[in-house]
C-alpha cells in the first residue's frame, strides 16, 4: 500500500485539558481520526474491541511485538501492555485522514522519530503546576496521594516539552483550542 500518513501527536500531563482539546477538534470535523490503541488488559464494563481499544491477550501482544507490528508500545506493568499498531495508522491514512494520538511523552517522541516531518507533536501544558494541582483537586476523582503522584509525573513530562514541535499553554481553553486548530490546519495543508 502506498500512502503518506500524517500524524498528530498530543502529549500532556494529566489535567492539562488535552482530551477536551482533542475532542473539540474532532467534533469540529477536521480531517483526522483518533488512533485506537491496543492493550493486553481485559475490557472493562461495556468496552468493545475495536472501539475503545484493540484487546489482545498478553501472548498475542508479545507475538505482535515480535512481528514488529507496533509503532510504539510500553509494558506498564508485568504483562500489561499498551501500544499503537502500524495497521491503525494505515487504516486511518487509507481514508485520507490524519491519525491523532494521545500518548505519553516517550511514546510521542518515538513516533516522531519514526515518521519525522509526517508527524506533528503538540505538548499541552498547564499555565503552572499550582493551576494543575487546582484542576486535579477540582475533578474530585483522585485521592490526595494520587494527585501528588500525578504532579510528580507532570514535572517529569513537562521536562520533555521543549522536544515537541509546539507547546500550547492551556490557560484559556478557547484560545488553546483555536491555537491548536490553526497549527494543525497549517500542518495538514502542506
Amino acid at each position: 500500500m502506498s500512502y503518506n500518513p500524517k500524524l498528530i501527536i498530543f502529549s500532556a500531563p494529566s489535567g492539562s485539558g488535552k482530551s477536551t482539546i482533542i475532542n473539540r477538534l474532532l467534533a469540529d470535523g477536521m480531517e483526522m481520526e483518533f488512533s485506537i490503541s491496543a492493550t493486553s488488559r481485559a475490557p472493562r464494563g461495556s468496552e468493545q474491541d475495536g472501539v475503545e481499544y484493540y484487546f489482545l491477550s498478553p501472548e498475542a501482544f508479545k507475538e505482535k511485538i515480535a512481528e514488529n507490528a507496533f509503532v510504539e508500545y510500553e509494558e506498564v506493568y508485568e504483562n500489561r501492555f499498551y501500544g499503537t499498531l502500524k495497521s491503525e495508522i494505515e487504516r486511518i491514512a487509507s481514508k485520507g485522514k490524519a491519525t491523532v494520538f494521545d500518548v505519553d511523552v516517550k511514546g510521542g517522541l518515538n513516533i516522531k522519530k519514526i515518521y519525522g516531518q509526517q508527524a506533528l507533536t503538540l505538548f499541552i501544558q498547564p499555565p503552572s503546576v499550582e493551576e494543575l494541582r487546582r484542576r486535579l483537586q477540582g475533578r474530585a476523582t483522585d485521592a490526595p496521594e494520587v494527585i501528588e503522584q500525578r504532579l510528580q509525573k507532570a514535572a517529569f513530562e513537562m521536562s520533555f516539552a521543549s522536544q515537541y514541535d509546539y507547546v500550547i499553554v492551556n490557560e484559556d481553553l478557547e484560545k488553546a483550542i483555536q491555537e491548536t486548530k490553526t497549527i494543525i490546519q497549517a500542518f495538514l495543508s502542506c
